[in-house]
């Protein structure tokens, strides 16, 4: 196999230096079929941007599954905009909602419903912390750092882990870590994982909408800065079979009754409907999730709905303090790494306070 490709970062920076004239790069990121982040450049005059002041561009959807080839042209909404850490200056990176040509939205923008439950029920100040783990791969698709044909030392010395043969490429946690803030992003920290090779970042709290966006930002970076040097990054739930554990989206919520004096009757009332919906969020808690939900290595089963005080092999946890405290939020365990924070944010809104 092909050496793998790293950035030459000197000769870059010859070409990244060179002053722009009143001209900066617009990275237009939008989600593709398969949850992937997709992007692409064009050129603006150099001024502050807002999403209303940037123009819809368009792409070629068949190439991306998301439009047929006979009528193929999927157009790009922008809906925030975030400083580009990976050309700096003026250069901006640009999320945006794909919309076909008849004006609807693209049934893989699960954004735009999302949009309108925040807004319908902006009212609670819903806050949301996302926890994206994820595993770093090789070219060959083996978690970077395990040797060859064989497996490392069972789990236990790994998470949040501290030196060679513990840890594996922190270069690009820290280099994703530093990218965000510069963007923006309400990156709120970062972990080894359990399985060697697996790691996390959390971002929030987040109001609203702002959740999925500063997360989708948040993996198209992961993923360009780990392009740079060489190193595939997975989000599948279950990357390893066997004694290994699993990666989740694990999602943290409250809203501002539940933040209150006495907002432990918040918390259990909005529990107790996302129990009568079990099925429906497990449906768009994430491809493969079943592979990971087995009711070990620190998840429930995913057939059985439960919740508890500490309990991370429940569905819901509800942290300890906030339990002694009486007011404060609760986890939903059950989502995997792959799924889509607008379908996460959007069906818990949904299942506790109705559909719009």
């Amino acid at each position: 196999m092909a050496p793998s490709f790293t950035s030459n970062t000197a000769t870059l920076q010859k070409y990244q230096s060179l002053p722009q004239k009143g001209t900066l790069i617009a990275e237009y990121i939008w989600i593709d079929s398969e949850g992937a982040t997709r992007s692409k450049s064009r050129t603006l005059p150099e001024k502050e941007y807002k999403p209303e002041d940037l123009p819809m561009w368009n792409f070629d959807g068949s190439s991306t599954n998301q439009a047929p080839g006979d009528n193929s042209d999927v157009y790009l909404k922008p809906v925030a905009v975030f400083p580009d850490p990976l050309r700096l200056g003026s250069n901006i990176l640009v999320l945006c909602e794909c919309w076909d040509s008849d004006g609807t939205p693209n049934k893989y923008n699960y954004r735009h419903e999302t949009a309108k439950l925040m807004e319908a029920h902006a009212e609670h100040k819903p806050w949301f912390g996302l926890e994206q783990e994820y595993t770093l791969l090789d070219l060959n698709g083996r978690p970077y750092g395990w040797p060859e044909g064989g497996f490392p030392a069972p789990q236990g010395p790994y998470y949040c882990g501290v030196g060679a043969g513990r840890v594996v490429q922190r270069d690009i946690v820290e280099a994703h870590l530093r990218a965000c803030l510069y963007a923006g992003i309400k990156i709120s920290g970062t972990n080894a994982e359990v399985m060697p090779a697996q790691w996390e970042f959390q971002v929030g709290p987040c109001e609203g909408i702002e959740m999925g966006d500063h997360l989708w930002v948040a993996r198209f970076l992961l993923h360009r800065i780990a392009e740079d040097f060489g190193v595939k990054v997975s989000v599948h739930p279950k990357p390893i079979p066997g004694d290994w554990n699993g990666a989740g989206l694990h999602t943290n919520f409250s809203t501002k009754e539940m933040r209150e004096e006495g907002g432990m009757k918040h918390i259990e009332a909005a529990i107790a409907k996302l129990g009568t919906r079990h099925q429906e969020h497990i449906a768009v808690y994430g491809e493969e999730n079943e592979k990971r939900l087995t009711g070990r290595h620190e998840t429930g089963a995913i057939d059985q709905f439960s919740y508890g005080v500490a309990n991370r092999g429940a569905s819901i946890r509800i942290p300890r303090e906030c339990a002694a405290k009486g007011y404060g939020y609760f986890e939903d365990r059950r989502p995997a790494s792959n799924a889509c924070p607008y379908q996460i944010t959007g069906i818990i809104m949904e299942t506790i306070f109705g559909p719009v």
